[in-house]
């Protein structure tokens, strides 16, 4: 079991290894940076705001506010507004407020729901009612991960730490010491508990899966999925998401180009003597330091993964073409741990309590 934690909200430091790639043409939604400073003028102003409204005035009372803004290429923007606060931070998990817009010289104006949004440049959010009357201010915010760079602990193995591709298969590195989508590690695990990195592209003109995708398929069967759904529902097929068979309890992805974190831990499924499965798979798993996923009971496979069986089968990082990368990978093999015991609530007085 992990021991959890709240992500800092005013954590400012943003972590970016520089990576070069042939890029599409500018439009074309494989059209994807991987440097900052090479990010179009929109990318500054996408990201995460927080701030307090109605502390001057005295018929509405303060409220806190979050926003995620997210840049859709050209100048145009999609957003969601958070009662309470950010989404792991204070978000009081009411419906999501979306708006859209589009950037008018420094200025980005959103609008949707009782509000009016001005992002302006530098990282002020001015919020306005819908006569107009300013509320108060959001700052922007870049909040960082409290597993972010987490030590690898006492008899664990580690997989990738940026100088060797021993323990894995088809893998690449690229210059700065980071690892390529598109491999597999060498060694099998029924149960552990695994800690990785990744860092997402800008993708602006892409949309839906084609939005900076990538997974990590357990034992090749069961896809954690990595996503840029930064700023949306965070439905089953969006990062955190079990693929396409349960949605994260939160969408805590975070904008591109910050460095994310999984922690999972998965614990196998029973099979007996016939092949026949006994007991589903469970799976704990911790989206940039928030659970997504509470010992949740894995129902079968997801999307195209190999079918449930007793048979072991590598863990992937799937190759969906868009340039995601990842670092500081290790695993705790625990197939030798004894199954934790899940009670579920029952009447009888042989249930233990």
């Amino acid at each position: 079991m992990f021991r959890l934690a709240l992500v800092g909200l005013f954590a400012f430091q943003f972590l970016l290894t520089s990576t070069a790639f042939a890029q599409a043409p500018k439009g074309d939604k494989k059209f994807a940076i991987l440097e900052i400073d090479q990010a179009d003028e929109d990318f500054q102003y996408q990201g995460e705001y927080y701030g307090q409204i109605g502390n001057d005035c005295s018929w509405c009372g303060a409220a806190a506010l979050g926003l995620q803004v997210v840049a859709r290429g050209d100048g145009h923007f999609v957003a969601s507004l958070y009662h309470g606060g950010l989404p792991g931070n204070g978000w009081d998990r009411s419906a999501r407020v979306e708006l859209e817009g589009a950037r008018q010289g420094d200025v980005l104006f959103l609008t949707g729901g009782d509000f009016q949004i001005q992002v302006l440049h530098g990282g002020v959010v001015d919020v306005r009612d819908e006569a107009g009357h300013l509320l108060g201010q959001l700052l922007k915010t870049q909040r960082r991960s409290i597993t972010l760079g987490a030590t690898p602990p006492p008899g664990s193995t580690v997989l990738f730490d940026g100088t060797s591709t021993d323990m894995l298969k088809d893998a690449e590195i690229t210059e700065e010491g980071l690892l390529k989508e598109g491999t597999e590690f060498k060694n099998t695990y029924r149960s552990f508990r695994l800690h990785l990195e990744f860092r997402l592209p800008y993708m602006p003109y892409a949309t839906g899966q084609a939005r900076s995708n990538s997974g990590v398929y357990l034992q090749s069967r069961y896809e954690v999925q990595i996503l840029d759904s930064f700023g949306l529902e965070g439905v089953e097929n969006e990062c955190g998401g079990l693929y396409k068979q349960k949605r994260g309890d939160v969408n805590m992805c975070f904008p591109p180009l910050s460095w994310q974190t999984y922690d999972i831990a998965f614990v196998a499924p029973k099979f007996d003597a016939q092949g026949e499965k006994i007991k589903n798979a469970f799976i704990t798993v911790l989206l940039n330091g928030v659970p997504v996923h509470q010992d949740y009971s894995i129902i079968a496979k997801t999307g195209g993964g190999k079918q449930e069986g007793p048979d072991l089968f590598p863990i992937k990082l799937q190759d969906h073409t868009n340039p995601v990368r990842f670092r500081n990978i290790w695993i705790v093999d625990l197939s030798n741990q004894p199954d934790p015991v899940y009670c579920t609530p029952c009447q009888s007085l042989a249930c233990d309590p």
